[in-house]
């Protein structure tokens, strides 16, 4: 973390070069009137931030500058926005308030800045979450107003790039949201450049060692791979040349992020990934849709003709764009050095639409230039949203995984008897079809014709199907409805329909259960009603009226409760005298929970408070890892880089605490390796003999099986910690034979 120093002087003079820098900008597009306004814009912000200063020790008005700065340079957005990124802290920061904004720089401003805008004043239960809320709040906004997010964004990547100044755990709370929310946010819209720096920057804090590897790795290979770039791009380019096609070359290195993934994905070593740069030709075409495809597929021939091609790996993007807008044709070839090399090819608008997303939509929509046979398939994306945002029951956080649901890119068009068009997220149904076409073909649907064949409601539609959908009056909405559905319309109409299911069961219920105490001579109170339900240990309401209403409880079993009352009243009651009396161990954690300890030790300090080791990713002594509260008095210890830790923690962020091992523990781990290569004679005997013999490790299990000489294996064992574990690989592979050793979770077991 380095040391911040500036004379007040040496910061006026980089504040004066900012702004001269974003004036010539914003000069040479803008009217005089919306010049005026960023002057004053820049001079409010200036002073409402003057006293503030970021943890780095910088003046905090570095921040909404550099913001702007990535705006207009980086998304190419227009002079308003520039203004919303500069005054985008104000409200939530200084004294200024959104009416100050509105009598200034008029609604339009006041309404982006609204929501840039956190929530703060909002009182949560322990179930709430305040991320969830605010992010609520964003695509609210951002349904009136693209600009919210593309600013919001902005605002996110410049605090990525200066979060090396924040603690460790902000480091990992802000990661994670960047991770969860921010990443298929820029990934869905199209912004290809913020969405790689954005997961680079959240995997450098959450994942630190891996990062460090690859990053390694990639500067390791430069040289070599610039000089197969030259050697590829030669004959290539002289090719275009004679053609006449007018067109710049570059080549672009895959994101760290995606290099793991792709390693994970494909369980194979970096040396492994072909695809880990691309070469890219960007064609200087007018802006003409049939002279930008077949510009795109003359130089897709010149390529294919010098090289031999990948058939398994071409893809035609620009008669199909992606859900976000991107269009290009990818073809994979075969180097004359024997390396697989990637080409993309694309004309300079669809290049502006692959690395600016919406925000060059916006651009292209605001001086009608966008192409009239092109679908903004972002826009649709949006209009779901929308949709979404009517539902006032839904709260914050089921919104937040409905959003991150519709976030999935792979998308598929399914089609009406008719011809008309319904597009779906990946792994939607007969059911989510029905709704979409119609509320009452859905509440009433029994299953379809696809393709003229007939199938369930479940059924899971596929790319170009045909569908009829087949109803029946008496079908109604069930509860198990919710699990054959993906989109949000589905959800939403199966919810409104149980619900007035439910309202009549509930009203029959309680006329059923007042008769019944009237029967016994009970008085029909709320603590009477919850004495039968608690009895019953019947937790939901909903649930014990519809059994009250289809009478599963009868009269004789609810007469019996109260005659049984005193004694159980009585003893209840000395229990909790006793209780009273001695502390229970329950009262003493809440009480070290209350505290909130500014660092969880696993080690004697878990002793006190109770904890359990997350399943879903083991960590063991060596880890990196982090706490998150889970309920009042548990916490759960996960690896910094588990998913469903990095989910938690953007959801919950009050909830998270540090945790690290104070020292190497003398129990052992439940721990698991996979591992696979060719099989001979002896192979297993040497195997376990570095398990027990070298390392003195304690097996569990052990399971291999063999396929023609390939064999394939799990071991779980008992382990120390982490250094154990990756001596333990690295023993293992030198094993003549054994190809490839990866560690796994006792979940995969």
């Amino acid at each position: 973390m380095s040391t911040y120093h500036a004379t007040p002087e040496e910061e006026r003079k980089v504040i004066l070069r900012e702004y001269k820098g974003l004036y010539a900008y914003i000069s040479k597009h803008a009217k005089k009137e919306q010049l005026k306004k960023f002057h004053r814009a820049f001079l409010l912000a200036v002073n409402a931030h003057k006293d503030m200063r970021r943890r780095s020790g910088e003046p905090y008005i570095y921040h909404p500058i550099a913001v702007a700065k990535i705006v207009s340079r980086e998304l190419n957005l227009g002079s308003r926005s520039m203004i919303a990124a500069l005054l985008h802290d104000v409200v939530e920061d200084t004294d200024y308030t959104l009416e100050d904004i509105r009598e200034i720089f008029g609604e339009e401003i006041e309404k982006i800045v609204d929501g840039l805008t956190k929530i703060e004043s909002i009182v949560l239960d322990s179930q709430q979450s305040l991320q969830a809320e605010n992010f609520r709040k964003i695509l609210l906004c951002t349904s009136e107003d693209v600009r919210v997010i593309l600013i919001k964004l902005a605002d996110r990547l410049h605090n990525m790039r200066t979060l090396n100044s924040m603690p460790p755990e902000k480091q990992l709370k802000i990661s994670s949201e960047t991770s969860f929310f921010y990443v298929p946010i820029a990934h869905r819209l199209g912004l290809y450049s913020i969405k790689s720096e954005l997961e680079d920057l959240a995997m450098k804090y959450y994942d630190p060692n891996t990062y460090n590897i690859i990053n390694e790795k990639i500067k390791e290979s430069e040289e070599d791979r610039k000089k197969l770039i030259d050697d590829f791009v030669k004959p290539i380019v002289e090719r275009i040349k004679d053609a006449g096609i007018k067109a710049e070359m570059s080549s672009r290195t895959k994101s760290i992020c995606s290099i793991y993934n792709k390693m994970k994905k494909k369980k194979i070593n970096f040396e492994d990934v072909y695809d880990i740069f691309a070469v890219r030709f960007v064609i200087d075409t007018p802006e003409d849709a049939q002279e930008e495809i077949a510009q795109c597929w003359r130089v897709h021939t010149i390529v294919t003709s010098i090289y031999k091609i990948n058939e398994t790996r071409e893809r035609n993007f620009i008669t199909t764009p992606k859900a976000n807008g991107y269009q290009a044709l990818h073809t994979t070839v075969m180097s004359k050095s024997g390396k697989w090399i990637e080409v993309q090819i694309r004309s300079k608008r669809m290049d502006e639409i692959a690395e600016k997303g919406l925000a060059a939509h916006y651009k292209y929509k605001e001086e009608n230039r966008s192409p009239s046979d092109y679908e903004n398939r972002v826009e649709d994306w949006l209009i779901k949203i929308r949709e979404m945002l009517k539902n006032v029951n839904v709260d914050a956080l089921e919104f937040l995984d409905e959003i991150k649901m519709n976030l999935e890119i792979k998308e598929i068009i399914a089609f009406t008897p008719r011809g008309d068009r319904f597009v779906f997220p990946k792994g939607a149904t007969v059911l989510d079809f029905a709704y979409e076409v119609h509320s009452k073909l859905g509440k009433h649907c029994i299953g379809a014709k696809v393709n003229y064949n007939i199938v369930p409601i479940n059924y899971i539609l596929k790319n170009g199907d045909q569908v009829e959908i087949i109803t029946s009056k008496k079908q109604q909405p069930k509860i198990e409805w919710f699990d054959f559905v993906k989109t949000a319309r589905a959800k939403d109409r199966i919810k409104e329909a149980i619900r007035a299911q439910q309202k009549k069961l509930n009203s029959d219920g309680e006329t059923i259960l007042e008769n019944i105490f009237k029967n016994i001579n009970i008085e029909f109170t709320s603590a009477n009603v919850r004495q039968v339900q608690s009895y019953f240990k019947i937790s939901s309401p909903i649930e014990f009226w519809s059994f009250i209403a289809q009478n599963k409880i009868p009269e004789e079993r609810i007469k019996a409760i109260f005659n049984n009352k005193k004694t159980e009243y009585k003893s209840f009651t000395q229990k909790v005298t006793s209780e009273i009396d001695s502390k229970s161990l329950d009262s003493l954690i809440d009480e070290q929970l209350e505290k909130k300890p500014e660092i969880f030790l696993l080690d004697e300090t878990s002793e006190l408070i109770k904890h359990v080791v997350a399943p879903c990713c083991n960590p063991i002594p060596g880890d990196q890892v982090i706490g998150i509260q889970i309920a009042h008095d548990t916490i759960e210890v996960h690896q910094t880089i588990c998913p469903k830790a990095i989910e938690q923690m953007s959801k919950y962020g009050n909830r998270i605490i540090k945790a690290k091992w104070r020292k190497e523990q003398e129990i052992a781990f439940l721990s698991g390796i996979r591992i696979s290569g060719f099989d001979r004679k002896g192979m297993i005997k040497e195997i376990i003999d570095v398990v027990t013999s070298q390392l003195n490790l304690n097996i569990r299990s052990i399971d291999i099986s063999t396929k023609g000489n390939v064999f394939t294996g799990k071991l779980m064992l008992y382990i120390q910690n982490l250094k154990a574990l990756n001596k333990l690989i690295d023993n293992l592979s030198k094993i003549d034979q054994l190809e490839k050793i990866e560690r796994i979770s006792p979940d995969f077991y």
